[in-house]
């Protein structure tokens, strides 16, 4: 099943938007957590996390299908996070029934960061101002008790979606919590960190790279090189250690990966390809750097055959994904988190190749503008800027960060 659709230049096809697998796992109240092969097991129902990040597909698909192809969707799964907040404790309960009933138990930490991300997302990006007017109540209801939260990728999650938010003007709390987060963060990577482990824990594990991309979000909104550096040398660590002796992307596995000990190699899944393209997204618009771009692009492509195995894990003209590659194939369930993971990946690459193809038009329009007044006799030196061009990339030196202008 290896995906052998690829373009003229070697990158994995860009396929339309499919939302067929999205549709079958759906109930009544939103995207049910797992599958047995292509159908939806309603033993386990729903919760939290999936239908947060079902909210953002919503978001992202209005995109390019329009906001009433998803406008009911997303409604619905708005309206989950509404019924999931448990006031008396300020935090959203996780897992549902599929008849509805609110499973007891401690709520997790990454299901708090989840919603409070898609909520923020909600805010930033949805073209209906009554969603938005709903989901700024419940991001206001939910705001005090994110204190509480000290998982790091709960608190990364809340960074993106403070990010989100203060996109569309400013916000003094999101402001503040999106700061408080990131320099946390970047406190307890620095206090880990050494020349041959740069990250904040001693075991990786899961949804490594939203660490770095929230740092590099936050650093640009907060105006800190610093912040954006640290979590871009994480980035390039991060690829280092999963990028195979044959150029292909090849994620930590859920076993993890104890800090001195051997690697975990398989079950690969998802969610891991899709938070590194993420970040590899962030670290190429803080930075400018092309490679960052070609990251991308081998995340995408894991999900097209380019891993160790050489399966495709993707189901583009269903709009799904397997669960993940194991050592003796794939894992054949489509569940929630891998399909969404995909449906994320794709959009951001489109997003990506869309730009990129842009820029390289304005860029030829200008050379052609440009072009009667350049003479053949141009002369290159050190001291003319294209003699200095010509030194920086002698010396490999990276290239600038870019600095968002801070909304607030």
């Amino acid at each position: 099943m290896v995906d052998q659709a690829k373009d003229t230049v070697g990158i994995a096809r860009l396929h339309p938007i499919s939302r067929r697998h999205l549709e079958a796992l759906s109930g009544d109240l939103g995207i049910m957590q797992h599958a047995i092969g292509t159908r939806p097991d309603p033993a386990h129902g729903y919760c939290v996390d999936d239908v947060a990040r079902a909210l953002e597909v919503d978001l992202l698909h209005a995109r390019v299908l329009g906001w009433p192809s998803v406008a009911d969707s997303a409604r619905r799964n708005l309206r989950f996070l509404e019924e999931a907040f448990d006031e008396s404790t300020g935090r959203f309960r996780n897992f549902r029934t599929v008849t509805g009933e609110w499973v007891a138990g401690k709520q997790s930490d990454d299901s708090q960061g989840r919603a409070m991300l898609a909520i923020g997302e909600t805010i930033g990006g949805a073209p209906d101002d009554e969603l938005r007017d709903d989901a700024t109540r419940l991001w206001d209801r939910a705001l005090p008790a994110i204190g509480r939260l000290t998982a790091l990728r709960a608190q990364a999650s809340v960074v993106l979606g403070c990010e989100a938010i203060l996109r569309v003007g400013p916000n003094e709390p999101a402001r503040t919590w999106l700061a408080k987060f990131a320099r946390s963060i970047d406190r307890r990577l620095r206090g880990n960190a050494s020349s041959d482990w740069f990250w904040p824990e001693d075991e990786l594990t899961y949804e490594n790279a939203l660490i770095p991309r929230c740092l590099i979000v936050a650093g640009r909104r907060l105006g800190s090189a610093d912040l954006v550096g640290t979590g871009v040398q994480v980035v390039d660590w991060l690829l280092s250690v999963q990028t195979s002796a044959g150029g292909h992307l090849s994620p930590i596995g859920n076993g993890w990966w104890r800090r001195g000990g051997v690697r975990s190699r398989f079950d690969q899944q998802p969610i891991e390809a899709t938070a590194l393209l993420l970040a590899a997204e962030a670290a190429l618009e803080a930075t400018g750097e092309s490679r960052f771009g070609a990251s991308m692009e081998l995340a995408y492509a894991w999900f097209l055959g380019r891993n160790d195995l050489g399966r495709s894990v993707a189901n583009p003209a269903r709009g799904a994904a397997f669960d993940g590659l194991t050592p003796s194939g794939l894992n054949l369930n489509q569940g929630a988190e891998s399909t969404l993971m995909w449906l994320i990946a794709a959009e951001h690459i489109r997003a990506h190749r869309e730009t990129a193809a842009a820029t390289a038009k304005a860029a030829e329009t200008a050379a052609q503008a440009t072009a009667p007044a350049t003479t053949a006799s141009t002369t290159v030196g050190p001291g003319s800027r294209d003699g200095a061009a010509a030194g920086a990339a002698r010396d490999h030196r990276p290239a600038a960060i870019h600095l968002a202008a801070a909304a607030s």
